[in-house]
């Protein structure tokens, strides 16, 4: 885990890591969305908005896994103090509040021919509403962290204490009564047809490295920033401890 503890090794890694997975990711995305619209049959009850699940579903999923990502890089900076953990936390932070968001308007408008309604406060959406209201809080508490140094140990627990919300949105669909259907794809298998399955799972995978590619640029932004932060701390205190000796 501390291989790339060192910052000039991690920007070895993740100058072409950045474009190998972003142009992965739009490739795999572009085929995924062309086969949603163009050739994935309509389903037999829900007609032609069965398409939205190629964005929805790898929305969703990467709203969870954004929220993952926060928590293990949040315990890896307050257990093992890895320096780099707190930029990844960072970087994952506002991709993982973007795609939450995308779900819920994609989740919303897929709803209202299927269900009737834009909203429902069942279990699934509720608990993934107050997902995107913890990325905001976190984004908000990171800024604030970074711009008055503070203690990154602050958002660092608040990523921790916000893992409770994932199981909770997973689960919410058996512990609850729900519109939302109940899982398709479960460790046992899938009740998703192969015609959906295939396209949906190429759709993931493209999202996922587009998530992964922002992720490193953002790590990458947030670096420098904090390095030329450093910079200017150094130069302002060697000019005060100059005009110190002047002035003796």
């Amino acid at each position: 885990m501390h291989a790339y503890a060192n910052p000039a090794r991690f920007l070895k890694l993740a100058r072409w890591l950045t474009p190998a997975l972003l142009w992965s990711g739009l490739l795999l995305t572009a085929g995924a969305m062309i086969y949603g619209l163009a050739f994935a049959p309509a389903e037999r009850l829900q007609g032609e908005t069965v398409r939205i699940l190629f964005i929805h579903v790898p929305s969703v999923w990467l709203g969870m896994a954004g929220w993952t990502t926060i928590a293990l890089a949040s315990l890896a900076e307050l257990v093992w103090r890895h320096p780099l953990a707190a930029l990844a936390a960072r970087g994952a932070a506002m991709p993982g509040a973007a795609f939450t968001f995308l779900g819920l308007a994609t989740g919303s408008i897929w709803g209202r021919p299927a269900w009737g309604t834009w909203w429902v406060w069942d279990g699934r959406l509720t608990s993934f509403l107050v997902l995107l209201f913890l990325f905001l809080g976190y984004i908000a508490l990171a800024q604030a962290v970074a711009r008055e140094g503070g203690s990154s140990r602050v958002p660092a627990i608040f990523g921790l204490v916000g893992a409770v919300n994932i199981p909770i949105i997973h689960f919410s669909v058996l512990w609850w009564n729900s519109l939302h259907q109940p899982p398709s794809i479960t460790t046992g298998g899938s009740a998703m047809s192969g015609e959906f399955l295939s396209g949906l799972l190429v759709a993931v995978l493209g999202f996922s490295l587009l998530f992964g590619a922002v992720v490193l640029m953002r790590m990458r932004a947030l670096l420098a920033e904090t390095q030329a932060e450093a910079r200017l701390r150094r130069r302002a205190m060697q000019a005060g401890g100059q005009g110190e000796l002047a002035d003796a």
